[in-house]
Formats: structure tokens, sequence, C-alpha cells
């Protein structure tokens, strides 16, 4: 029997329709402290691996807030050259450095209202979480080049995909920020550490990616099943979600095969690395036992342990030099 999604799959619902699937309880626990976090005005800090869904956790904060009708403002801190972050952030006056013409506003006057959500945060720079430190504090602003502070009305939620310690001992994070931020914090678990969630993902993701691209697709076969469950998912959801789309575009049948799944090729080259390290170890043990026990049938006898092995002596010696082998224990005249 096919794995079918329309029986097996679980979902948490609100009512924007924002689905977040996992029964894990792992998983559970983070997503049971959501509502009552979301009716706070505090500041939240997710910490969780590269596409574990910090951003929809954040999203989901939001809606069950009561600034959803405010704008949600998901910034990528890691993905804004570090030199312009401010400028993004606090926007800037006309003439504040060259080529500033006129006012821009930046993208916290945007979250006005709202929620804003700032991922990867200890990649801006230590001036910028500076001023960042003041609007949580303060709940005031000043654009580059203004001489006015700026009221704001946000709530901050920030991410990292490290640990919060090692950050903060790394300098990366400025500790009297990371302090105002982790007023609330969720840990997401990986994708390896909810193996039972795998399942209702897929179909998830199937049933959406097979809508969108016009397939009529049912499920996964058990095999399919087995190989999801089994990969360990190192770009954690967002490799999944990938995967997926991949089987939809390939699957021409009803159901989903385990043929259909293309994983991704770093896994792969560390599959063979894991191969490689194997018949490195295997290798090294068959030749120590090898070698020793053919010293020990020729009374610890190099050159002629070398000629029953059909090697040069020479080589045998490198092998016995290279292992750490005491030739002495098996010299039959020391006995």
């Amino acid at each position: 029997m096919p794995y079918a999604p329309e029986i097996r799959e679980a979902k948490m619902k609100d009512h924007t329709e924002f689905e977040i699937v996992g029964k894990s309880p792992a998983f559970v626990e983070v997503i049971s402290r959501i509502p009552q976090i979301a009716q706070s005005n505090s500041s939240v800090l997710i910490v969780g691996d590269t596409g574990t869904g910090k951003e929809v956790i954040a999203q989901r904060i939001h809606r069950l807030s009561p600034r959803k009708h405010c704008p949600f403002v998901p910034v990528n801190c890691g993905a804004i050259p570090r030199e312009i972050a401010e400028n993004e952030l606090f926007g800037h006056r006309g003439g504040a450095f060259t080529g500033a013409i006129g006012f821009k506003s930046g993208l916290i006057a945007e979250s006005e209202g709202g929620t804003l959500f700032l991922d990867e945060i200890d990649s801006l720079l230590p001036v910028v979480q500076v001023k960042l430190l003041r609007l949580l504090e303060e709940k005031t602003y000043r654009p580059l080049g203004d001489t006015h502070e700026l009221q704001a009305d946000m709530r901050v939620i920030a991410a990292l995909n490290r640990d919060p310690d090692e950050v903060v001992k790394s300098g990366r994070l400025r500790l009297d920020l990371y302090y105002r931020l982790d007023v609330f914090r969720l840990n997401l678990p990986a994708l390896c550490e909810r193996v039972e969630d795998i399942p209702l993902l897929a179909s998830h993701f199937l049933r959406r990616l097979s809508c969108a691209m016009g397939k009529e697709i049912k499920g996964f076969s058990q095999a399919a099943i087995d190989k999801l469950t089994a990969h360990d998912w190192p770009g954690n959801v967002r490799e999944l979600e990938n995967a997926i789309e991949r089987a939809v575009i390939f699957c021409d049948s009803e159901i989903i095969q385990d043929w259909h799944i293309v994983l991704d090729n770093f896994q792969m080259e560390k599959t063979l690395a894991s191969f490689q390290e194997t018949k490195s170890r295997l290798v090294r043990q068959f030749e120590i036992e090898y070698i020793e026990k053919l010293l020990l049938a020729y009374g610890g006898n190099v050159t002629k342990a070398a000629a029953a092995a059909k090697k040069d002596p020479r080589a045998f010696r490198w092998l016995i030099k290279k292992y750490g082998i005491d030739v002495s224990r098996f010299n039959t005249r020391n006995t």
C-alpha cells in the first residue's frame, strides 16, 4: 500500500490557514509555546540549523499575535553586505553619504506596527548591533544623516543558526544585545532529530507541489518512505522540500517510487568518503593480521615471510614499520 498523505498527515493550523507540520515530541514542545509567546510584545530568539524553518516559526508567531494585520518583514542579515546593512535597516536622509539623494526609509520603518524578523543577526557589524540594542531598549532609532530620533513600534524576532553561547564568545554577537533578544528562546530540532515527521512533511510538500504542477500523485511507495527516513538531511526541511519537488517532476505515475527521489550531491560525496574510510580501515586490519600470521608461521623471519607473501623484502619491512609490528614477538629463537 502506498503512503497516503490524506490519511497519515497531521497538521497544525490557525484561522489564517498557516500550516506547520509535525508530531515529534521535540517539535510539538516548541509549537505548543507559540500561542502564549505570540500574545506578548517581548523579543524572541529562535535557534536552529539552516533549513529548520526559523522564518516559518517567526511567521506563525506574527500571525497569532495582535500585530497580525501589520507587516511581517523578514531580513536575512547574512545576505546583506555588511557595509550597507545599517542603511538597509535604518534608512537615511539626503546627503548622509555619497549618492544619498533624498530620504529613504529602512526596513525598520517598513515593519512599523508589525514584526521585524532578523535572521543570522550575528552577521551584523557591532555598530549596527549597538543601534539595534537602542531600538529594543528605547523604541527609537536614528536614520543615517539624521539629527532626530524616530519612534518605532514593532516586535523584533531574531534567529541564529549556531549555539548562542559560541556566537557570543566568538564576539559575533554583543552580550548586551543577546540578553535583550533572549527573552523567549525557541530551539528548533534538526530534521534528523524528528524522523517521525519526515513522512508527514514529505506528504505535505507532495500535495502542494503536485497540485502546483498539475499532477495527480497519490503518495509514496514504502521503499520511497524508507529512503527518505534513512537520509540524515543535513539541509533539514528545506533539503527535504527540494527532494520532493524533484521527485514530483520525475514521477510519471500515481505513486512516487524510491528511484524518483534524488538526494543532494554533497550527501553522495559524504557517503563516498565514508566508503573510502571504511575501506582503508578494513585494508589496514587485513594487512596487520596477514603480516602477523606470516611472521608467526616463519618464526619472525622477515625474508621468508616476504617470500611467502610474494612481496619485495624492503616493501614488506616498510609495512611492518608502518603498522608498528614488533617482529621480536614472533622470533622463535627468543623462546
